[in-house]
């Protein structure tokens, strides 16, 4: 499989935000016509389901990679699937400003052993940091719709840490068994991190009683 060598850069990116939805400030009418066409709340449908389908594949890999002795490997999917539960609501909240109803259908793939699970996972992170968020983001700016700005930035900036895990317990499989791992995911954005000391999240600025351990 390919993995693309993606490092976003973060400083950049947040350095961006701001500007960004300072720009949205002309944003479409909540529930406006033009609003409820855009492709951007299409998109943000797209998001939602994919969100959801995250979190329940994600629980159930943590399963399997408890059952297979790759504790620290459960510890991470369940860190995940938790940062993929805050970015389905947060997508969902904008949905819903827009007057429209959230809508997913869940379908689990086939639960393979933890290797493969944390191959898939890694290749449809990687898609969603460098390929699908981008994207999207672009459409929402064009569209001018500030809610999906930040919503998609907070999501892509989550997945490129994911991928980034997920690539290191692939490589080093046999060191992801005894014990567990512990992670701080951020409650308001989902950006997911094994810095313990950390303060403030560097994504979203939520202080430290916002950043829930999962282990």
């Amino acid at each position: 499989m390919k993995h693309s060598n993606f490092k976003l850069n973060l400083a950049v990116t947040l350095g961006l935000v701001a500007g960004l939805i300072l720009t949205a400030g002309c944003s479409k009418e909540a529930g406006g016509p033009s609003a409820l066409e855009s492709q951007t709340l299409k998109n943000l449908q797209t998001a939602y389901n994919g969100e959801r389908n995250a979190q329940a594949k994600y629980e159930q890999y943590a399963v399997k990679a408890d059952q297979e002795g790759y504790h620290q490997v459960a510890s991470l999917f369940r860190a995940a699937a938790l940062s993929e539960s805050i970015h389905a609501s947060n997508d969902a909240a904008v949905i819903l400003s827009l007057g429209a109803q959230p809508q997913a259908k869940v379908e689990l793939p086939e639960i393979l052993t933890t290797a493969d699970n944390l191959a898939a996972a890694l290749e449809g992170e990687t898609y969603e940091a460098t390929t699908m968020y981008p994207d999207f983001l672009e459409q929402a700016k064009a569209d001018g719709i500030g809610g999906a700005i930040r919503t998609f930035i907070w999501s892509q900036q989550a997945e490129v840490e994911h991928a980034k895990y997920y690539k290191q317990a692939l490589e080093d499989l046999d060191n992801w068994k005894e014990g567990t791992k512990a992670f701080l995911v951020c409650s308001r954005c989902g950006y997911t991190t094994t810095d313990l000391d950390l303060q403030k999240c560097p994504v979203c600025s939520e202080p430290r009683e916002g950043l829930k351990e999962v282990s």
